[in-house]
Formats: structure tokens, C-alpha cells, sequence
């Protein structure tokens, strides 16, 4: 017994090294993912630098024919969604504070949702405005329309995917968080975040260049 005794706080403490080691090592893999992924969009904002000076009254009318106030709106949901992350995870940091932390993620996710349900009904009032193009696209005589509106699509579709996939991350963490399982760590909770603070900075970015471009003229 003497002896167990003794090692058993040894093997804790491995134990807990281990395991920051895992998480150190997660948190390095989110952002190198999160490198790939910048890099990845980088080039379709390349993509449209070169088609807005190339087309820029093409893609400023293109522009006029997105539907600003739902960009604007989603724009303020994934904001907010972001501060609740925030605020998730210096909340479950606190032991007794771990259950508010995951109502939190849950509110994020819940925005998320509500982001995803406005970019259909969007993506369902484009298509209706035939606003596709390849589908009896109403500017196809309009040099530039056409590539502006295939990267609106593009980017806005792999944002969407990735919110999808954040939303599925936030619940999982929501409901570690609330039932306080001991894989819910604050540290996992914070490399979470990290993955939905990158889905919110590509939308500010996306935002601007499609929704704000001469939107005055």
C-alpha cells in the first residue's frame, strides 16, 4: 500500500503532463490548419483582386445586386456569436462557472444556425432573381458579373461549410461543458474558439468585398 501510495502521485502527475502535452500539440494543429485554410481563401481573394480591376463596373454592379441587409444581419450574428466564445472561454476556466460556459457555446452554435438558415433563404432569393450563373444568369452581358457572382457562390459556400462544421464543434463543447465532462478542458474549449474566431474573420473579409462594393453609386 506504502508503495502504491507513493506512485500514485507520480503517475498523476504524468498523467497531467501528457495531457497538457496533447493540448499543446492540438492547439499547434489547429493553427497550422488554420494556416492552410487562410492560404487556401487567400488565393480566391487573389482571384477576385484581379477581376475587380480587371471588371470594376462589372463587379460593382454584380455587387448592387446582393442582398445587403441579410449580409449585414449575418454579419452581427457571427459577431455576437464570436464575443459569446469568447466569453465561453474564460468562463470555463472557473470550475463552478463550466455549466454558463456551455450555455454560451450553446447561444454561439444557436447563431450560427440562424446565419446558415439566412444564407439559404439568400442563396434561395438569388437563385429565384436568376442571380446563378449558367442558369439563365440576368447579367451575362455585364463583363465581370459573371465571375464576381461564381466567387460570391465559392467563397460564400465554403464559409458556410465551415460554419457548419463550427456549429457541430460548439455543440459538442456546449454539452461537455454543461454535463462537465472532463474532456471539456478549457484549453480544448479555447482551441475550439480559435476555429470559429477564424470563421468570423473570413467573414469580415467577405463581407466588404461582396456586399459593400460601390454599394453608394
Amino acid at each position: 500500500m506504502t508503495a502504491a501510495a507513493g506512485m500514485a502521485p507520480h503517475d498523476g502527475s504524468r498523467l497531467a503532463a501528457a495531457d497538457e502535452s496533447d493540448i499543446e500539440l492540438g492547439r499547434s494543429g489547429m493553427w497550422l490548419f488554420l494556416g492552410t485554410e487562410g492560404l487556401f481563401f487567400g488565393g480566391l481573394f487573389v482571384a477576385y483582386t484581379w477581376g475587380r480591376f480587371t471588371w470594376p463596373d462589372g463587379f460593382a454592379d454584380a455587387s448592387r445586386h446582393t442582398h445587403v441587409v441579410i449580409g449585414t444581419v449575418n454579419t452581427g450574428l457571427l459577431l455576437t456569436s464570436s464575443a459569446l466564445v469568447a466569453l465561453a472561454v474564460l468562463f470555463s476556466e472557473a470550475p463552478e462557472q463550466r455549466r454558463n460556459a456551455g450555455w454560451l457555446l450553446a447561444a454561439a452554435a444557436a447563431l450560427g444556425i440562424a446565419f446558415l438558415g439566412l444564407k439559404g433563404f439568400e442563396y434561395m432569393k438569388e437563385f429565384q432573381e436568376h442571380l446563378v450563373p449558367g442558369l439563365n444568369f440576368r447579367l451575362a452581358n455585364e463583363e465581370g458579373a459573371v465571375l464576381f457572382f461564381v466567387l460570391y457562390f465559392v467563397m460564400t459556400g465554403l464559409h458556410a461549410l465551415h460554419l457548419a462544421i463550427g456549429v457541430v464543434v460548439l455543440g459538442v463543447f456546449a454539452l461537455g461543458c454543461h454535463r462537465e465532462r472532463p474532456w471539456a478542458l478549457p484549453r480544448r474549449v479555447e482551441i475550439a474558439g480559435l476555429y470559429w474566431h477564424f470563421i468570423d474573420v473570413v467573414w469580415i473579409v467577405l463581407y466588404p468585398l461582396l456586399y459593400l462594393v460601390s454599394r453608394h453609386a
